[in-house]
């Protein structure tokens, strides 16, 4: 079947209200955990996952952070104007660059009480903020007065921030913000003047907790507007556990933006445009994947796997146009599809890839994904997966699809038929199907 005749229809369920998870629980590790194992259900919590993960797996988290992409202005007559942070225009060159622009950067947004910015208004806050300062370096403090000890001190530092209303670009706003200091980096910018960007789902305010509760204890790299949420399940005793059984784990960046709580509007695919993600990989991470494509390989979240995913692809293309370049070299939505494409196994894909990467003296890939994937798709390094539950009607249901076929309905009937929480702070699951990218002996590198 091609994948672009699928209709979305084929994929919902009824989800109650209160199966919504609107609070995390008091401990990360102590959510429910559904396992499926050739086509066999159980269930624990996620303190134990080390007992169900094939020995020899390698784990592969996805370590980006989440940023306070929500903005907030007041103009002079009242009326409140949100501006929602999506992602940077193209001429950045990815997230990272545009996240360390100091004093003005140009950036992707929604907005909130668009017809109440009449063109030509710039959009003006200010705002003192409370930081540490210790041997002449200040640091935040998210608002809250320090305790005095020793050198730390108590410092205000006001900020200005601006907002001008550039363009339409795709389906957001092309919005130029400056800001000062002027040597504050964007993504500090939106540390001391943003909001933790909750999904729309969760209908309630952030509060203080959700800063630490709606980030991965292994965030690193600022740049999503959402958290890749199967990976806010593992605490520091899972990750001791994980080593204990010789678990192995490496970690891939791919950023998260809005475009992954859109449901899929159009009746069939072939209307429907997926979003377009930023992704950032290093040349050790490639060799770490291809090196264990003899054991399970299973990506933390549906981010993981897209990325994964997405690497074969882009080797794929450096095998069919080794003069691509750097820029040029993306995944497209229907590039999974293309019957033109030739036939290759994941460790040529993986090897040319980096062969591309030694050639153009890149030590760490960084590029774009619009990889779709979906009933139909053929998974050439995910053997498995661990994933929240979904919305109906998702992309990301349409993914858990491809991987286990019609019993996704079967996985999803029985979470809520046994009170699993949903969504970004809801419980998980453990996905191993029966023959996806098992073990051989013929793909070690």
């Amino acid at each position: 079947m091609d994948p672009r005749n699928i209709s979305i229809a084929d994929y919902t369920y009824a989800l109650p209200a209160e199966l919504i998870a609107h609070y995390p629980l008091a401990e990360r590790d102590a959510s429910k955990l559904l396992i499926y194992k050739e086509g066999n259900i159980s269930e624990d919590i996620y303190r134990h996952i080390v007992e169900y993960l094939p020995s020899g797996s390698l784990l592969v988290f996805n370590n980006t952070k989440v940023v306070e992409a929500r903005i907030l202005f007041r103009k002079p007559t009242g009326g409140q104007i949100e501006l929602f942070c999506l992602e940077p225009p193209a001429e950045y060159g990815g997230i990272a660059a545009a996240m360390a622009q100091t004093g003005k950067v140009r950036w992707k947004c929604l907005i909130g009480g668009a017809s109440k910015w009449k063109a030509g208004q710039v959009l003006r806050k200010a705002a003192s903020y409370k930081l540490q300062a210790t041997s002449g370096e200040l640091r935040d403090t998210g608002g809250e007065t320090p305790a005095a000890s020793g050198e730390l001190r108590a410092v205000s530092e006001e900020i200005v921030l601006e907002a001008r209303y550039v363009g339409k670009q795709d389906d957001a706003f092309l919005i130029e913000f400056s800001w000062q200091p002027a040597d504050l980096s964007f993504s500090e910018l939106l540390h001391r003047a943003g909001l933790i960007p909750l999904p729309p789902y969760i209908r309630r305010a952030p509060e203080s907790t959700d800063a630490e509760r709606y980030q991965t204890i292994y965030a690193q790299h600022d740049g999503s507007v959402a958290a890749p949420t199967a990976g806010l399940h593992f605490t520091e005793h899972v990750f001791e556990t994980l080593a204990a059984k010789d678990i192995r784990q490496t970690f891939v960046t791919l950023h998260v933006g809005a475009g992954t709580f859109l449901p899929v509007k159009a009746p069939t695919l072939s209307d429907h445009t997926m979003h377009v993600e930023w992704i950032a990989v290093t040349k050790e991470t490639i060799r770490v994947l291809l090196e264990n494509l003899h054991h399970p390989t299973i990506p933390v979240g549906t981010t993981s796997a897209r990325t994964v995913e997405s690497l074969y692809w882009l080797g794929v293309k450096t095998i069919r146009h080794p003069a691509l370049s750097p820029e040029n070299l993306v995944v497209e939505q229907w590039d999974a599809y293309d019957p033109s494409a030739p036939e290759t196994d994941a460790k040529t894909a993986l090897t040319a890839l980096l062969e591309w990467m030694r050639e153009h003296q890149l030590s760490q890939l960084i590029t774009r994904t619009q990889l779709l994937i979906t009933p139909g798709y053929r998974w050439r390094i995910a053997g498995g997966l661990i994933t929240n539950f979904h919305q109906p009607e998702s992309t990301l249901l349409l993914l858990v699809a491809s991987l286990i076929g019609e019993d996704w309905r079967k996985v999803y009937d029985y979470a809520l038929g046994h009170d699993f929480r949903f969504l970004s702070y809801g419980d998980g699951c453990l996905l191993l199907p029966l023959g996806i990218n098992p073990p051989s002996t013929e793909n070690p590198a």
